[in-house]
């Protein structure tokens, strides 16, 4: 990396690789390229790619549609990991290959957990006089 790059330089740099392997990964998903039943079966979601600071390790959130099977659909992500890296690696254009991890994106339950708390006639009480401002 180059000496006068800036540490906000650098964090778009990040920001933007990691977009360019969600959207990678998505069309991979979405084409079916790879060859696996599960995958085959389930359209999954890549809610959002962390890269770390060095582009050498990728965070990749997923979501199955509708939240089903979706502790089989990342098991058979992370089998068929080794292909989607060389994959990425032919399509974004980086120094090194940067090594996948799949995990689920909890924060659609989170958010739904929240939504459900704020609705709760006990916490809603609370909020009235906000809510009528």
């Amino acid at each position: 990396m180059k000496q006068n790059q800036t540490n906000e330089d650098r964090s778009v740099r990040v920001l933007r690789v990691g977009e360019q392997v969600r959207h990678v990964l998505s069309e991979i998903l979405q084409r079916g390229d790879v060859h696996d039943d599960v995958l085959a079966k389930h359209m999954v979601s890549i809610t959002e790619v962390r890269m770390s600071p060095d582009l050498r390790h990728a965070t990749v959130f997923v979501k199955p549609l509708l939240g089903k099977d979706e502790e089989v659909v990342i098991k058979a992500l992370r089998t068929n990991t080794a292909y989607l890296q060389r994959e990425v690696a032919h399509r974004v254009k980086m120094k090194y290959a940067a090594r996948l991890k799949f995990l689920a994106d909890e924060s659609f339950d989170e958010g739904s957990h929240i939504d459900k708390l704020l609705r709760d006639p006990k916490v809603a009480q609370d909020l009235g006089d906000d809510a009528e401002d």
